[in-house]
């Protein structure tokens, strides 16, 4: 068994070729292998949002506070609130984030394949962000 204790891992900003806006990153855990998963508390300040990327093998979002969105290529932007789980596929292409006026904080879990979480791909255009539900 391990214990990891509050405030023992420190907080990380979210960079800025991966992000929009402020983000901050707590990492949660990361298990030894041969298991692969691993898991951080992610908070949005209103506007800000993921870069659009891919999970080798998905990605789930527990979301906790606030009030964000989540898109997948092709798809609508969708609103997600406390107690909502977002699960994407692997291999799509997706992004998340706050609202424009509320923050927001989710607990994002993946495994990685051959050491690989996450392949960043380009920014979200604000009007992507901005886009009609």
């Amino acid at each position: 068994m391990n214990i990891t204790r509050i405030g023992s891992q420190h907080s990380n900003k979210g960079p800025a070729d991966w992000f929009s806006g402020t983000v901050r990153i707590d990492p949660l855990f990361q298990a030894p292998a041969p298991a692969r998963v691993a898991g951080a508390s992610v908070t949005f300040e209103p506007g800000a949002r993921t870069a659009w990327h891919t999970h080798p093998l998905g990605q789930t979002l527990i979301v906790t506070a606030g009030s964000g969105r989540a898109q997948r290529e092709g798809g609508p932007i969708e609103e997600i609130h406390p107690g909502d789980v977002v699960w994407f596929p692997p291999g799509e292409k997706h992004w998340h984030g706050a609202s424009p006026s509320t923050a927001m904080t989710h607990i994002a879990v993946q495994e990685a394949l051959d050491g690989e979480v996450v392949d960043w791909l380009e920014h979200v255009s604000d009007e992507q962000y901005e886009a009609s539900q």
